[in-house]
């Protein structure tokens, strides 16, 4: 589904027929965590490959002051635990300590995280996606965004996985925007 057309319904048309978009947007960085960096090699570049345009982002949010917020999962049974090396974001992706930070549990970064209250706080109604794994957590936090009525949008090669033939049919069935479009739009 293109995204300009879902996001036709949040536009008007000015006098001067330029196209106002009203939308409070907020991104997400899902999982991009150390310990999968050293799942496989092709999951190890499409991590940097997708660290890139996340960098890239979150600098365009930064400029637009919008939120940007930081997901990471924790988990027992995979070693993923705070103060542990692999649970930790890499320098790499450009982060800043005022960043909000979510821990979470399940693939959705929405169950029990107090994500859904925080936007809400915040005035967000869009929320743009980045991370790992796109197949799983990016997805699964995609449906939750939209079952709790805020817009899910992914930013295109913005996402990860050891599958790339996942990554084409994630962004495939979900809306998607490129850098520029979204730099454009903001």
């Amino acid at each position: 589904m293109p995204v300009l057309s879902s996001l036709y319904a949040a536009t008007t048309l000015t006098s001067r027929h330029e196209i106002v978009i009203r939308m409070k947007a907020a991104l997400l960085v899902v999982d991009i965590q150390n310990q999968f960096f050293g799942i496989s090699q092709v999951c190890t570049d499409s991590l940097k490959s997708a660290v890139q345009y996340v960098n890239a982002a979150i600098a365009l949010f930064r400029e637009r002051n919008l939120p940007v917020i930081a997901i990471q999962h924790k988990s027992a049974e995979d070693d993923l635990l705070p103060g542990k090396v692999g649970f930790d974001i890499p320098n790499t992706v450009r982060l800043e300590p005022n960043d909000l930070r979510i821990v979470k549990t399940h693939g959705n970064s929405f169950n029990n995280t107090g994500l859904t209250e925080k936007l809400h706080d915040l005035g967000v109604d869009t929320v743009i996606i980045t991370g790992f794994c796109a197949e799983q957590c990016v997805l699964s936090t995609y449906k939750g965004a939209e079952d709790l009525d805020f817009k899910p949008i992914i930013l295109k090669n913005s996402i990860a996985s050891d599958n790339l033939e996942h990554l084409k049919s994630v962004e495939e069935i979900t809306d998607t925007i490129s850098l520029g479009a979204l730099r454009a739009l903001l």
